[in-house]
């Protein structure tokens, strides 16, 4: 198994033996710039982490103040409702007496 790996790291001597004659300063170039490519994008790619970090609290944050909200809500609905419940009552009864006045 170790054969084929060995026979490529030959070739590869090989062909860099043979290569030595060409300039290596554009291939350093290249990868002095591709190096500062990454080290951008690294930064580029901690600063969206960083704003998605911060939209993920801001989304926890509204959703917790929704939920306070509509517990709110539900709470003014139900007085609401026990007010509604109360007047209706009383407008019951006042009718009742006027009925009862006008029967006598």
């Amino acid at each position: 198994m170790k054969t084929p790996i060995v026979a490529k790291i030959v070739a590869v001597a090989a062909v860099a033996t043979l290569a030595g004659c060409t300039d290596l300063k554009p291939l350093q170039a290249e990868i002095d710039s591709l190096k500062t490519q990454v080290s951008s994008l690294q930064t580029q790619v901690a600063a969206a982490k960083s704003s998605a970090d911060a939209a993920n609290g801001a989304a926890a944050s509204a959703a917790s103040a929704a939920n306070g909200a509509q517990s709110t809500a539900n709470q003014a609905l139900s007085a609401a409702q026990a007010s509604q419940a109360c007047c209706d009552a009383t407008n019951e009864k006042i009718d009742r007496m006027f009925k009862r006045s006008i029967s006598k």
